[in-house]
């Protein structure tokens, strides 16, 4: 068994049901000859680079799948029959192909996702104080000579010429 990701293109035009059918159809295919469905997701309706059978939109639909090749050629076989589906492409991943091992993958992967989503709101939080840290670091290199003459430096040498005034002369 290999892993695989398949991202097909329908219709725009086409009614949900319409829809479900396609996706619940290639589904079917992989289960009936014992593959593993990971994932299935509608992409929704996007625009498409250039038109392909006189159609400029198209719904996305995506579904990761473990299983044999003989799936793929089934797969492949019915979207090239059904004249809804404008285009499809199917690509051999790297991954787990037993439910345990794509279970795993999936949790781990929700895992990350909520972390990530966790980190922007600290990342937000964060910003203010180090707006607060950056506006006292601005601060100290105003007063940063005079704490070097504390500490024992020379101060750094200026430009400034002084002025004798003799007086009564």
């Amino acid at each position: 068994m290999k892993r695989y990701e398949v991202v097909s293109i329908v219709k725009a035009d086409l009614a949900e049901e319409d829809i479900n059918t396609i996706i619940d159809k290639a589904s079917q295919i992989i289960t009936e000859r014992k593959g593993i469905i990971a994932k299935a997701e509608k992409w929704g309706k996007r625009r498409l680079a250039y038109e392909i059978n006189k159609q400029k939109d198209g719904f996305y639909f995506f579904i990761d799948y473990a299983g044999d090749g003989s799936i793929v050629a089934e797969m492949e076989r019915n979207f090239k029959i059904d004249d809804r589906i404008l285009k499809f492409m199917t690509v051999a991943i790297q991954g787990a192909v037993t439910r345990e091992g794509i279970d795993a993958e999936i949790a781990e992967a929700e895992a990350k996702r909520s972390k990530t989503q966790a980190e922007p709101q600290a990342a937000a939080g964060d910003e203010k104080t180090s707006q607060a840290e950056s506006q006292a670091a601005a601060g100290d290199e105003k007063t940063a000579p005079a704490k070097q003459q504390k500490q024992g430096e020379p101060a750094p040498e200026t430009d400034q010429t002084q002025d004798t005034d003799t007086k009564g002369e």
